[in-house]
C-alpha cells in the first residue's frame, strides 16, 4: 500500500498540517537517524512510530560532523555510520519506507550541507523526490547562502525548512519566514539538542515573538529538549502547530530493549499532548 495522497503522491507537509488542523490537534513530529543501529531496525522504528501517531518523520542522514546535535544524536549517528550507512543507502532506504508505511505520513531529511554539496545539489533534490521525501532541513546552511538550493527545492516541489533561535533577531526572523515552507523550526533553547525536563520560557515566548513579528502563516514547530506528553501539551498550548523529538526516541534506541514497543508508548504519549495541549 502506498504513502500519501490518492493520486499516488507522497503527502505535502503543509496538506499535513492543514489537516491536523481540522481536527485540532497539533503535529507531532518524529526524528530518528536512518541506519542506527540498522537499516533494517529503522524501519521497524518507522512504523512504531507511526503506529505511536507520529504525523511527520525526520529522518537523518548522517554526516561526521554533526554541529547541532547533542551527545545522544551524536553517538546515534555514529551508530549509523558504523552500520554503513550513507546517501546511496539512504535513499534507497526512504524509498521502501515511502511505499511500506502505508499512512499520510510525510517524510522530511534531515543532514549537513556537505553531503548536499558532495552530491550534487539539483541530483540531492531529485532523489529526495523519487524517495518520497517531501522536505529538507540543513542546521548549517543559513537562509542567506541557500539561494542555490532554494531554486532547486522550488523546481521539485521540496520544502526547504529554516531554524528560529531565541537569540534570533527580528530581521532575520522575517528573512526566514519569507523564504521557508513546510513548517518553521523553532529551537526551544540554546546549545545543542537532547532532551530537558522542562519547558524554558524563552520557549513560549519565542512562538509569540516569531507570530507577532512576522505575520507568517507558516506552521511552527518547537524542538529541541521535548520527551514528555505534558511538555508537548504545554508548547501546543502556548500557539505552535507542532513539536520535534528526537533525543528521547534515539535514548529508547541506543537502550537497545523492547525498541519498537516503547518507541510506539513514547509517540502515543506525545501524540496525546499534541491533542490536548
Amino acid at each position: 500500500m502506498n504513502k500519501g495522497n490518492t493520486d499516488g503522491h507522497p503527502m505535502k507537509i503543509e496538506d499535513k498540517f492543514t489537516e491536523l488542523k481540522s481536527r485540532d490537534e497539533g503535529a507531532l513530529i518524529a526524528y530518528i537517524c536512518a541506519g542506527d543501529p540498522t537499516p533494517e531496525a529503522t524501519a521497524e522504528i518507522v512504523h512504531a512510530l507511526v503506529e505511536g501517531g507520529a504525523d511527520i518523520i525526520e529522518l537523518g542522514l548522517p554526516f561526521s560532523d554533526p554541529i547541532a546535535d547533542g551527545p545522544t544524536i551524536q553517538a546515534s549517528i555514529e551508530r549509523a555510520l558504523d552500520s554503513g550507512m550513507n546517501p546511496d543507502i539512504f535513499f534507497d532506504l526512504a524509498r521502501s519506507l515511502d511505499a511500506d508505511v502505508g499512512a499520510d505520513v510525510p517524510f522530511v531529511v534531515m543532514t549537513y550541507y556537505n553531503l548536499i554539496f558532495k552530491r550534487g545539489l539539483e541530483k540531492f533534490v531529485a532523489d529526495c523526490v523519487d524517495s518520497g521525501i517531501t522536505g529538507i532541513i540543513v542546521p548549517d546552511l543559513p537562509v542567506e547562502e541557500s539561494g542555490d538550493l532554494a531554486t532547486h527545492c522550488r523546481r521539485h516541489g521540496v520544502d526547504l525548512i529554516f531554524f528560529i533561535a531565541p537569540t534570533t533577531y527580528p530581521e532575520r526572523m522575517q528573512l526566514i519566514a519569507e523564504n521557508v515552507s513546510g513548517f518553521i523550526y523553532l529551537v526551544a533553547r540554546t546549545g545543542v539538542t537532547g532532551a530537558r525536563g522542562d519547558v524554558a520560557e524563552s520557549t513560549l515566548s519565542l512562538i509569540d515573538k516569531v507570530r507577532g513579528t512576522t505575520r507568517t502563516t507558516t506552521p511552527l514547530a518547537v524542538g529541541f529538549g521535548i520527551s514528555t506528553g505534558d511538555q508537548a501539551s504545554t508548547i501546543i498550548g502556548e500557539g505552535a502547530d507542532g513539536v520535534i523529538v528526537g533525543s528521547a526516541f534515539v535514548d529508547i534506541i541506543a537502550d537497545g530493549n523492547a525498541v519498537p514497543e516503547r518507541i510506539e508508548e513514547l509517540a502515543r504519549e506525545l501524540k496525546a499532548g499534541c491533542c490536548h495541549g
